[in-house]
């Protein structure tokens, strides 16, 4: 890994954007700043820029657990080894996310969050710590930090103050431990009783509801210095089924997701979300096809970027899940979401062969280098800003 990469201390101070303090939005850098991004993004190799753009669990890292049979809660990947240290010199990604699995106790995770800063790609380190069911350190009872019934309840107080200190609460104890990005608040709105993979994981089923509460929270993470993600666009609420599991789509038009989903997302656009995560949801009346909209142009640049406004980083919900990967090689889904827009490739089923693919992408023209120098300008200044 080059040198140049290290992000010193004066680059830090010289990347403190006004305003929301983890836009990674390139209007607000005076020219000094841009020059900085610039320079560094001119000293990379491809294969670094590349791994910029994937965030993978950290079993990916190690190729022992590659060439096993064993499963994730099996191999229980708890601290950094030097397999895992040479792996990363030939795919240095740069994000890494945690689960329940990796996290034991307030001594391990500190060490091991300490020591996965340190891999090459100066991966930044996430988690989904939702509050209520969706919470890796809350419902671990190794851990003393505040937990929540569900981010439902928190939404029928009818107080967004209430959501904002959950946040601060959360992002608190995330930042003692070593993490910097939280993959939370779900600005999806709840309005499917039949739905089984968001429910109470929504403030509510009212977009009127949600919208000041998902802005609260997403402004309590980043009063603590945590960067929020906001999910699950164009949201998963309306849907039957699950993505983790299945095909899915909403049989919603434009005009009818403007009037309930993306009220909430728009909202967090507008108080200066860094982040929010795409979900694998066709909406065929709005496409006109069934890509789900991790893989479409159309939702996520023309719609998302163009339309909506939104200039901060595009990440997918985890590649591996089957809604694309039954349909999609990791190389394949890679590829085309890099194509539709996203910044960040989550969790390919298969790191290697999709890390791959994007540099042979590149290299043959099938994806403009332009294209990926645009993500990772997103990325690194938002990593300046994380640390």
């Amino acid at each position: 890994m080059k040198k140049s990469l290290v992000l010193c201390a004066a680059c830090l101070a010289l990347l403190a954007i006004p305003g929301c303090k983890f836009s990674s939005t390139r209007k607000n850098l005076s020219p000094e700043q841009q020059d900085t991004i610039e320079k560094q993004l001119s000293s990379m190799t491809l294969r670094e820029k590349v791994g910029q753009l994937f965030c993978v669990r950290p079993e990916s890292l190690d190729p022992v657990f590659q060439s096993s049979q064993l499963g994730m809660m099996e191999y229980k990947m708890q601290a950094v080894n030097e397999e895992t240290r040479a792996f990363c010199e030939k795919y240095p990604v740069g994000g890494i996310t945690l689960f329940s699995h990796n996290i034991d106790n307030p001594q391990q995770i500190k060490a091991f969050t300490r020591d996965l800063h340190t891999l090459a790609g100066e991966p930044l380190l996430s988690i989904d710590e939702e509050g209520g069911r969706v919470a890796r350190i809350g419902n671990n009872g190794n851990f003393h930090v505040p937990t929540y019934a569900s981010m439902a309840a928190v939404g029928a107080t009818g107080d967004p103050a209430k959501a904002r200190d959950a946040g601060i609460s959360i992002g608190t104890y995330l930042k003692e431990y070593g993490f910097d990005v939280d993959f939370a608040p779900v600005a999806d709105v709840n309005t499917n009783p039949k739905n089984i993979v968001i429910g109470d994981r929504a403030f509510s089923d009212n977009p009127k509801v949600a919208a000041p509460m998902v802005v609260k929270f997403l402004e309590g993470l980043e009063e603590v210095g945590i960067v929020a993600c906001v999910k699950h666009f164009p949201g998963h609420g309306d849907t039957v089924g699950d993505s983790h599991h299945e095909y899915v789509q909403s049989d919603k038009t434009w005009e009818e997701i403007l009037a309930c989903e993306m009220i909430t997302f728009k909202a967090a656009i507008k108080a200066g979300a860094p982040m929010i995560m795409s979900a694998h949801v066709a909406v065929p009346n709005v496409t006109g096809d069934n890509l789900p909209a991790t893989l479409s142009h159309f939702m996520l640049t023309e719609k998302l970027r163009e339309e909506l406004g939104f200039e901060g980083v595009i990440i997918t919900d985890a590649m591996g899940m089957k809604a694309v990967s039954d349909r999609y090689t990791s190389g394949e889904s890679a590829v085309l979401t890099l194509k539709a827009g996203a910044d960040i490739v989550l969790m390919p089923e298969n790191l290697p062969e999709a890390f791959d693919a994007v540099v042979a992408a590149v290299e043959d023209g099938t994806l403009p280098e332009e294209r990926i120098d645009e993500s990772v300008r997103r990325v690194l200044a938002l990593k300046a800003l994380a640390r």
